[in-house]
């Protein structure tokens, strides 16, 4: 058959896989419109349609240990926070810094320690207002904040297989192999000395934290984000539609909203809506060339201003929003999409690393990490939330749980998952499963809405990124590359393992860790077994350095939710990281080899 034949050494099945892994890479460092889970899920019907994979094959992935063990945890963590333990932790464990060094140590240390616990994209997302609003207390850019936030977080998740998602899949793998699961806490030790080691350095490093102006402070700044206009009884444009009048979108700016005389408020604005006469008229835009209206449409000053960001009434509020990597607005402007009509918001203007950017905001071409101010209706605001998660990132939630009795008992659950986990009484998936059970019969977390908190498009990832991993060892390509490095580094194993360790790292500065695991578990697997040694430093050396992403926003998914708040530009991460990056990977390689002998 075609498909057996071989070409330089591997057969069309395995070629397929190297070049959907190519894809894959290429697709994901170059491109920040696609979604995440869109490109695995492609590649994944390419392995099916070609016959890769059977289909038997690819439903297993998500039915493995790192899926199911995520999903709990999502149920759980919604439990934590319904309960209000997240909030309780939030308010009390950080403090009250008087300076920059002092908010540091406050901030990494609490920081690292619960990313351990409770997964350190869910401690960043939680701290993220938290470290906003020092960084206003302590007058300093927030970038200055937020960067050490992620790194502490990423090293604190490098503790258990818990903190990181890499960690579970590698764990998974590592059973699939063996048949012996992992402890919830073999990776302490070594995760430990290196978050240590990782905090001391951003600590003395500071200086190579960007500074970057918050895009919040040049809204802040900003005296006016719309004027409003009075439309007179006698103007020549009542009984027209917004649009036939020239009064739809206008020089350096667009309708955002009308106030009719009766108190309705119409936003979005429709090009066919009516002008009545006593209409107040709000643009957003560059004020001065909106003023132009007065005289060219014959408008009128109105006698007070209807609105601003610190004068919010009871019919409207603005909030602001970060666009995420993926996010399907990118490249689009509002006037081009439906964005607002679906939603019922309309955008008022937009900030780019820090500067509000000049022109009409439904003009604006979205970039990702954009800022993105919204006027909102205060009903429905979750809702909201929720329909957009993958488009935007919302941090000005005000979400205030009530603590009580269930709040001891979502803490006392989550606790004896880890008592479970620490004695290894029942394995990992299964003490995850229970405890998420036990949350639902308890009342922490309603069961009707806990399908909200989990994050599918994550799942998904975990879920291909199993099914590679089983493509790369059946197609032969991971005995294939194993060998081959085998024989260039002479077959000694610690050369074996720094090189692999090095490319692995350096892979998932461009590609999540996660997918970086999967392709580089059963090379080196493979090469522990051809070399006759113990595969458990090959293994956790593994899982420790595809969570170096620290000179990449692009494969941290921390790096991620931080990118739009602290206005960074892509290069900010590499001055820090590369030297965190380089000191960490060298102390692993040192430290693994003592406490997991290869022999």
């Amino acid at each position: 058959m075609i498909f057996d034949q071989i070409v330089f050494g591997f057969n069309i099945h395995a070629w397929i896989t190297i070049f959907t892994l190519i894809g894959i890479f290429v697709v994901m460092a170059r491109s920040s419109r696609v979604p995440v889970e869109v490109v695995f899920l492609g590649a994944l019907t390419i392995l099916l349609v070609t016959g890769v994979v059977t289909e038997e094959e690819g439903m297993a992935g998500f039915g493995s240990e790192p899926v199911v063990i995520h999903a709990a945890y999502f149920v759980i963590i919604a439990g934590l926070l319904h309960t209000g333990v997240l909030y309780w932790l939030s308010k009390n464990v950080l403090g009250d810094p008087k300076n920059y060094n002092n908010a540091l140590l406050r901030l990494m240390v609490p920081t690292s320690i619960m990313a351990a616990l409770l997964n350190s994209m869910n401690v960043v997302a939680m701290f993220i207002d938290v470290v906003k609003i020092w960084s206003r207390k302590l007058n300093i850019a927030p970038s200055k904040l937020l960067l050490p936030l992620s790194y502490a977080a990423t090293l604190g998740g490098m503790c258990t297989l818990l903190g990181n998602s890499s960690s579970l899949v590698i764990a998974g793998l590592y059973m699939n192999k063996t048949g012996h699961s992992l402890n919830v806490f073999e990776p302490l030790i070594p995760g430990f000395i290196l978050t240590v080691v990782g905090v001391l350095m951003v600590i003395l490093l500071q200086r190579f934290i960007p500074s970057r102006e918050s895009a919040e402070q040049s809204f802040e700044t900003t005296s006016d984000y719309t004027v409003e206009l009075l439309v007179p009884t006698d103007n020549p444009a009542v009984g027209e539609t917004v649009y036939d009048a020239g009064l739809y979108n206008v020089k350096g700016g667009s309708l955002v909203e009308i106030v009719h005389f009766d108190r309705e408020i119409i936003m979005p604005v429709p090009k066919d809506e009516w002008i009545l006469g006593g209409d107040r008229l709000i643009y957003a835009g560059q004020i001065n060339e909106i003023l132009e209206l007065k005289r060219t449409h014959g408008l009128a000053a109105a006698d007070h201003h209807v609105w601003s960001i610190n004068d919010i009434d009871t019919k409207r509020r603005m909030r602001t929003a970060y666009v995420t990597f993926g996010s399907d607005l990118i490249g689009q402007s509002m006037a081009n999409c439906d964005f607002e009509e679906k939603n019922n918001v309309a955008l008022i203007a937009v900030a780019r690393q820090g500067h509000r950017v000049k022109g009409q905001p439904r003009e604006i071409l979205i970039e990702a990490g954009d800022t993105l101010l919204l006027e909102c209706p205060p009903k429905g605001e979750e809702q909201f939330e929720r329909d957009n998660r993958r488009s935007l990132t919302f941090f000005d939630s005000h979400f205030v749980p009530q603590l009580g009795s269930k709040t001891i008992t979502s803490a006392i659950i989550f606790l004896m998952m880890f008592v479970i986990s620490i004695f290894h009484f029942m394995p990992l998936m299964a003490t995850t499963m229970l405890t998420a059970g036990l949350m639902l019969i308890f009342g922490c977390c309603r069961m009707t809405g806990v399908t909200k908190y989990i994050e599918w498009d994550l799942l998904l990832v975990l879920g291909v990124t199993v099914v590679f991993s089983a493509a790369i060892t059946k197609t032969g390509i991971a005995d294939s590359i194993a060998s081959d490095i085998l024989l260039l580094c002479g077959n000694n194993p610690y050369i074996v393992m720094c090189v692999m360790c090095i490319l692995a790292s350096f892979v998932s500065e461009f590609v999540s860790d996660v997918g970086a695991s999967a392709i580089f578990f059963p090379i080196m697997y493979q090469q522990a077994e051809m070399l006759g040694c113990n595969p458990m430093p090959f293994v956790m050396s593994l899982m420790l350095c595809v969570t170096f992403s620290f000179a990449s926003p692009v494969g941290s998914s921390t790096h991620m939710l931080i990118y739009g708040p602290g206005s960074f530009r892509f290069t900010d991460f590499a001055r820090l990281g590369i030297c965190v990056h380089i000191v960490l990977l060298i102390i692993t390689l040192f430290i693994i080899n003592i406490i997991y002998p290869l022999y």
